[in-house]
């Protein structure tokens, strides 16, 4: 049933098309589910070599039998700011989640920059982390150690002295410098391999090919991000359409 859970019949066509090699999306239009909802599934099990539909199953029967209803006077979600649509923002909030999973995230990383990315202020203390995305303080630290290591976000003190966790405006900019920098090093191996291999052999050859287009992309990709850097600066302007739904 569309918008349900999924069935463990469901859960068996997903192995089933995962082992044809079927994309995602191809699989969730056979199941009539949306992408996001098979990508969401294989990604929480394992991945798609090892996604076993049974055992998938009875996970996540278990994590249903392990979660305690709300208390009536537990913490509630407060309103959204600008009059945002709760539900709204919470289901956009998972789905960039999955999407940065499917990127190489693991899912607290994840979580943790979409919570900072989806904040006005862009910035959270580790407690405000913890308590908005209701996980133990430690969970958030191991997940901060390791964004900050792939200079994901960067960190600053406030006037209360605690550490506050940015999604800096440069974050994609730093994110695809630092793809042509590992192209790099990939195009440095390959021609040392011809050297190795003896110029003009088939292996070094193909090698050589191999670096020259990685070469060429990641001049393209440098250029093309120093030109649009700025855009990271600046304000969209409004359209009369915007406008109009203040």
């Amino acid at each position: 049933m569309p918008g349900g859970r999924l069935t463990q019949q469901e859960r068996r066509q997903i192995a089933l098309g995962l082992a044809d090699g079927l994309p995602y999306a191809e699989i969730a239009r056979r199941l009539e589910r949306p992408t996001s909802t098979v990508t969401r599934e294989v990604t929480r099990n394992g991945g798609p070599l090892a996604y076993r539909a049974d055992l998938a199953h009875r996970a996540t029967e278990h994590r249903a039998q392990r979660r305690r209803p709300t208390a009536p006077g537990g913490p509630q979600p407060g309103p959204q700011p600008h009059g945002r649509d709760s539900e709204a923002v919470a289901a956009y909030e998972e789905q960039l989640t999955t999407v940065l999973m499917a990127s190489g995230l693991n899912r607290m990383a994840a979580r943790v920059i979409t919570c900072l990315s989806t904040t006005d202020a862009g910035s959270l203390t580790a407690a405000e982390l913890a308590r908005r995305l209701q996980v133990s303080p430690a969970s958030i630290s191991k997940a901060i150690a390791f964004l900050e290591s792939q200079s994901l976000v960067r960190r600053e003190r406030d006037e209360r002295r605690r550490d506050r966790y940015i999604v800096d405006d440069e974050l994609y900019y730093q994110s695809v410098i630092a793809s042509a920098r590992a192209n790099d090093r990939v195009v440095e191996a390959a021609r040392q391999g011809v050297t190795v291999l003896g110029p003009g052999t088939p292996a070094a050859v193909r090698l050589e090919n191999i670096a020259r287009f990685l070469d060429f992309i990641s001049e393209s990709i440098v250029r093309a991000a120093d030109q649009a850097r700025e855009v990271l600066h600046t304000t969209p302007a409004t359209t009369p359409e915007d406008d109009s739904r203040e």
